[in-house]
């Protein structure tokens, strides 16, 4: 039988260290045991934080006994563990200003709860953050079931920074924004095969945004406004990742790190109602250029 889980409380956590994970989730226990199993193998990083915020419909997803066990197995590995319950819902730009919130680490990684990192992947993460000094860096996910659909007209925009990340303003319709289609699929994942890494070696490359495992400097996302937009926003919305990233970019630049080493479950979305397009809302508002 297992025994109740301490969830920890926010005074506790919120304190000041290298990074914190922070992960959104609802009604995904067997996902969510998957991501933190992931975190909990993890290496380079001693000591960084999670905090686990849930929406489920039912018991939060963390009570059950797989994901309850990877909480205690980090903890056992001196990571601090924050669990708590986000209701009622407000939309994903509210979960994830409220999770942002709960953290006072220099450094922030949202990562969905349906990735799983392969050993190694936040330090090399961790490693492109400070050695890049822009806003944000992340890892697309590879959705495996698509390892034998290969694209090679995707792979034309993939497109490595020759030097630190400058800012840049990424606009719909450019070809900055279309940078994006490298990342559907296991596109990421065949571009890194030709590129022939030696074992530890990395690349930094331009992106107009990523989903599911991004590490934020947490000042420069507070800088750029962080998630605070969500009160301009419908519970019913999406690309609130967007959105955020499109700020930091323009303010501060980033990067895609390759390899990536996210891996998508490819479950189905516990997201079923977006009828607004975060970004869109967003950029309507931001000034013209003149």
């Amino acid at each position: 039988m297992t025994r109740p889980l301490d969830p920890g409380t926010p005074e506790r956590f919120r304190q000041h260290r290298r990074l914190d994970v922070l992960i959104p989730t609802r009604n995904r226990p067997a996902e969510l045991a998957v991501t933190l199993s992931g975190l909990a193998a993890q290496e380079g990083v001693p000591g960084f934080g999670v905090v686990v915020s849930d929406q489920s419909d039912g018991e939060p997803a963390y009570a059950h006994p797989a994901a309850a066990t990877m909480v205690r197995a980090l903890r056992h590995r001196g990571h601090p563990v924050l669990l708590t319950r986000r209701l009622p819902r407000r939309g994903l730009a509210e979960h994830r200003s409220y999770l942002l919130a709960q953290s006072a680490a220099d450094a922030v990684l949202c990562l969905d709860d349906d990735v799983w990192l392969e050993p190694g992947a936040l330090s090399r993460l961790v490693t492109a953050l400070d050695e890049l000094g822009c806003g944000f860096v992340g890892n697309a996910v590879h959705g495996l079931s698509y390892a034998d659909d290969v694209r090679p007209e995707t792979h034309r925009h993939y497109e490595e920074w020759a030097g630190p990340p400058v800012p840049e303003r990424i606009q719909p319709g450019t070809p900055e924004w279309h940078r994006a289609s490298i990342h559907p699929a296991a596109n990421l994942l065949h571009v890194t095969e030709k590129l022939n890494l030696a074992a530890g070696e990395w690349r930094a490359y331009k992106i107009s945004w990523i989903g599911g495992c991004v590490l934020y400097d947490r000042a420069k996302l507070v800088d750029s406004g962080g998630f605070d937009f969500w009160e301009r926003l419908p519970e019913q919305h999406q690309g609130e990742d967007v959105a955020a990233q499109l700020a930091v970019l323009e303010r501060h630049g980033g990067a895609g790190v390759l390899p990536s080493g996210a891996y998508h479950l490819e479950s189905p979305t516990t997201v079923t109602e977006r009828d607004v397009e975060a970004w869109e809302v967003v950029l309507s508002e931001s000034p013209a250029e003149v």
